[in-house]
């Protein structure tokens, strides 16, 4: 016997468009909406790639998008935030987070990488960008390499609307791995490096790594 079904179908407005990964701006009643989004995890899980990838997205777009890095990121490259895979997009380097919000003027999106680095400012210039109605795409480590939350990151993804977690495989048993056991010696916490200096970790393996330690 068949039966019939009433589906009453509920209309959500004032929401961001959201396809896949990338979320599009939209003026709603005169209005436009900020937000912010945090791309989060360990080394080489694609964090950066993640960041340009929306950011050339939104400049595809003819958004009007502005790139911001820290000063002391010069693996690759003094002026461009640039992935592990060599994919690059021209940045503006600055020593704090204040710097951000004297530079940025007239944009739609503002994308900054490496934000672990920065001074705990960097969280009221994100919120504030997003109530101009700005949207910010924020990349960054969650956790140093002792395991612990890194700078600002969880502040920043305490506050963001939408957060997205990037997983590393495993350097010693393939699994999914989410920390970043630094190889060499010493307790500095900000040690720039590449794999030479640091290798992805799950943490069954991590945890092995540091027990011995």
């Amino acid at each position: 016997m068949l039966v019939a079904r009433k589906f009453t179908f509920v209309k959500v407005t004032n929401l961001p468009k959201l396809y896949g990964m990338f979320l599009e701006n939209s003026i709603s009643n005169g209005c436009r909406r900020g937000w912010i989004e945090v791309i989060c995890g360990s080394m080489f899980s694609g964090k950066t790639e993640e960041l340009i990838r929306r950011l050339k997205r939104a400049k595809f777009a003819n958004q009007r998008v502005e790139i911001f890095k820290p000063q002391l990121d010069t693996r690759y490259s003094e002026s461009e935030v640039v992935s592990h895979d060599a994919n690059s997009i021209h940045s503006t380097p600055v020593t704090s987070s204040g710097n951000i919000s004297l530079l940025v003027s007239e944009v739609d999106v503002v994308g900054i990488d490496e934000a672990q680095f920065f001074d705990p400012g960097i969280v009221d210039v994100c919120n504030n960008l997003a109530s101009q109605g700005i949207r910010v795409i924020v990349a960054g480590l969650d956790m140093d390499f002792r395991g612990n939350p890194f700078g600002p990151m969880p502040a920043l993804i305490a506050t963001a609307e939408y957060v997205t977690k990037v997983h590393a495989i495993c350097m010693r048993c393939g699994n999914l791995a989410q920390f970043s056991h630094r190889k060499t010696a010493g307790d500095k916490l900000v040690v720039l490096g590449e794999k030479d200096t640091y290798e992805p970790l799950c943490r069954s393996c991590f945890v092995n790594v540091t027990e011995k330690k």
